[in-house]
């Protein structure tokens, strides 16, 4: 039912918002030239990987050693837009209609992060990775690398269809308030380093 659900929603959104679409490839290409789409191999179900597809928000801009610039100088006003009003996540449309993604689930991370999470942490790979999740409707990137796993935990030991539900409403609400968006001091998101600790729990 879940991957049925998913699969009809995308393709539904993905054709009626492809106007949409069009216009903001339109003004990345204009923005930041080619390729208009990012994308990035993350850790799908069961950690099997998949490229992952948004629309870019930040330049190649290099120092003159060639290494690329930090995040908030290469993040540009537009980029910021885009990231808002999470515009840039609408090719992921395609990617829950490939499979790779549902609409709900545990944000896809680094595959990096994979040697890095506890055993409790790893659970977070046992289903299919989402668009947005309870993690996202609970902070996003204001709040801290363990309580966005105790929250995606606690999605996959209580995962339900009206949960899923729930979650897609509470994400369209925090879009409009432009809820959680940064990490606080960062223009982006910190890394994950890795956690001694084991988490659970984030009851609603």
């Amino acid at each position: 039912m879940k991957r049925l659900f998913d699969f009809t929603v995308s393709l539904i959104l993905f054709v009626c918002l492809s106007p949409i679409f069009i216009c903001i490839a339109i003004l990345v290409k204009i923005k930041f030239g080619s390729p208009i789409i990012f994308k990035q191999v993350r850790p799908g179900l069961y950690g099997k990987p998949f490229s992952l597809y948004k629309f870019r928000t930040m330049t190649d801009e290099k120092d003159e050693k060639g290494q690329l610039l930090p995040d908030y100088i290469r993040l540009t006003s537009f980029g910021r837009f885009l990231r808002k009003y999470s515009l840039d996540e609408y090719p992921q449309l395609w990617n829950v209609i490939k499979g790779d993604l549902s609409l709900v689930g545990p944000r896809p991370l680094l595959v990096e992060y994979l040697s890095l999470y506890t055993k409790e942490q790893s659970l977070r790979h046992n289903v299919r990775p989402g668009i947005t999740g309870w993690a996202q409707v609970n902070g996003r990137n204001a709040i801290s690398w363990e309580e966005k796993f105790k929250f995606d935990i606690w999605y996959v030991k209580n995962q339900s269809f009206f949960l899923d539900i729930k979650i897609l409403f509470f994400t369209a609400y925090k879009v409009i308030i432009s809820d959680g968006i940064n990490q606080p001091g960062n223009a982006t998101v910190e890394s994950f380093k890795g956690s001694n600790s084991t988490v659970g729990g984030g009851n609603p």
